[in-house]
């Protein structure tokens, strides 16, 4: 009796954890949660990439456009933005503990987080953090969101934490589908990323 309630119990257990690694997560829309769980698996195994491509960004007082490189080395990041809102050439560099921006003509400046750099330097509300995960077309992690998958149970749709994002158009590299074009809404910022070139890479734990 003692062995097959703590089979029952470990059973339960185990259900409740695989229930919160999804509840996070409300699906939607026509593609397979299987297939999803499938390209969610794969895509997250990706922990490196090299991306370049052009970004705009309207905000209320003022609009821009530049170009964009984003280097990702495990939990390093290197993203370079030239010309957004007229504000010359920016590198935000980090990893955890270690968060610099530096602007063109201006200095190197440092913050406890990427998005407070962005916000006290250039005056950005972006979500770097999240963007991690959302340029590979994935949803953060650590909160709640809202997916609507498309025909491909790829994310055609993702609401998380004020901002709404819109997959546009995926493009496929080494095996990987990956986003080629979507855009950011929240905030009072619309941010549109066309990544012209995508090298997707796995280095492993």
């Amino acid at each position: 009796m003692f062995v097959r309630q703590l089979l029952v119990f470990s059973l339960i257990v185990l259900l409740t954890g695989c229930a919160g690694l999804t509840s996070r997560e409300a699906l939607e829309g026509q593609g397979s949660p299987a297939l999803w769980q499938s390209h969610k698996q794969q895509i997250g195994r990706l922990d490196a990439w090299q991306i370049s491509g052009k970004v705009g960004i309207r905000a209320p007082q003022d609009s821009g456009s530049g170009t964009l490189f984003w280097l990702q080395r495990q939990d390093y990041y290197d993203i370079r933005l030239s010309g957004p809102l007229g504000r010359g050439a920016a590198r935000l560099t980090g990893r955890p503990g270690d968060i610099q921006l530096e602007v063109a003509n201006q200095g190197r400046y440092q913050a406890a987080s990427p998005e407070q750099l962005l916000q006290q330097q250039l005056g950005l509300n972006l979500p770097v953090s999240h963007l991690l995960w959302w340029i590979r077309g994935l949803p953060a992690p650590d909160s709640r969101s809202r997916l609507t998958l498309d025909s491909d149970s790829r994310l055609a749709q993702l609401s998380q934490d004020g901002w709404q994002v819109e997959y546009l158009r995926y493009v496929e590299q080494d095996g990987y589908w990956l986003p080629e074009r979507l855009r950011l809404n929240g905030h009072d910022l619309q941010v549109t990323l066309v990544i012209k070139d995508w090298q997707p890479r796995q280095l492993g734990q």
